[in-house]
């Protein structure tokens, strides 16, 4: 019996958990003007975010197919018996879940007389990015334990529902052309130099501070993402950043003065991230 992991490409997997676990990501496609780009292996960001910088339009993401997310529940390996996990973008942010979730109804049906033993499990990470791999992360840890696919789907989902998630933008650019932020909103915080502070909340996104300037802002990210939260000595951070490692790593000293974590680990931002993160953008979660 063996296990593996299905995300879509806004889950960043950690190269050593690739390595040591089967993981497959499923592309998201990311539209850039008249461009279309594949967020696969072959996504670079540097030529990506030369190609944000001059975007006329509203850049934009879409989810995978059922048809994708099929193809990769069926690509497994020959053991009798294989856990598939899944994780998805927060069902509130896109149609990835809902993709999954049929493509696990498909498959499901088309295999119920052949004797395939392949149980499939789609978590709905209710956050994005390194919040996603999290979901992964766990799963495997309670595989480790001995945990039965009842008790890690379970136990999975109680831990999606208590992660935090924020992130702070160097850039709103992004963010006005979705219509997530009003023209006159974005001018003013450029001008001002303002840089919110955002956490996800139930899968949402939702401001939970304010300040001028990229250091202040970060600095109030560590400080209020930490605030009530007593069992980091239990929780793995991953720092998720944009074209940014300086900046990360400097993020990382600072939680690393504030608390003790199991684990840290700093990853750079595949596609999906990339295009809603822009470059200098840094995202948490633990």
């Amino acid at each position: 019996m063996s296990i593996r992991f299905v995300a879509d490409s806004c889950c960043e997997f950690p190269e050593e958990f690739s390595r040591e676990f089967k993981c497959q990501n499923v592309p998201l496609i990311l539209t850039v003007d008249d461009r279309e780009v594949v967020d696969d292996e072959t996504f670079d960001q540097k030529s990506f975010l030369k190609l944000l910088a001059g975007c006329r339009g509203v850049p934009r993401s879409a989810c995978p197919s059922p048809e994708s997310y099929l193809k990769a529940y069926e690509g497994g390996g020959s053991d009798e018996e294989e856990w598939v996990f899944v994780v998805t973008l927060s069902s509130s942010l896109s149609g990835s879940y809902n993709s999954a979730v049929l493509a696990k109804e498909l498959y499901e049906d088309e295999h119920k007389n052949d004797g395939v033993k392949r149980r499939i499990h789609v978590f709905d990470s209710k956050t994005a990015s390194g919040g996603e791999a999290q979901a992964a992360l766990k799963a495997a840890e309670l595989f480790k334990k001995g945990c039965t696919f009842d008790e890690i789907v379970e136990k999975c989902e109680d831990y999606i529902s208590n992660l935090n998630t924020y992130f702070v933008l160097e850039s709103l650019e992004v963010f006005r052309k979705n219509g997530r932020l009003s023209n006159t909103k974005a001018f003013a915080a450029n001008v001002l130099n303002l840089k919110p502070v955002c956490k996800g909340v139930n899968g949402v996104i939702e401001p939970a501070s304010i300040q001028r300037g990229i250091k202040n802002a970060l600095k109030k990210m560590v400080e209020i993402s930490l605030e009530g939260i007593k069992d980091t000595k239990e929780r793995i951070l991953i720092i998720n950043h944009c074209n940014c490692y300086e900046r990360a790593s400097a993020v990382l000293a600072d939680f690393i003065s504030r608390a003790e974590f199991k684990a840290a680990m700093i990853l750079d931002t595949a596609g999906v991230s990339t295009l809603y993160a822009s470059d200098g953008g840094i995202i948490i979660s633990f």
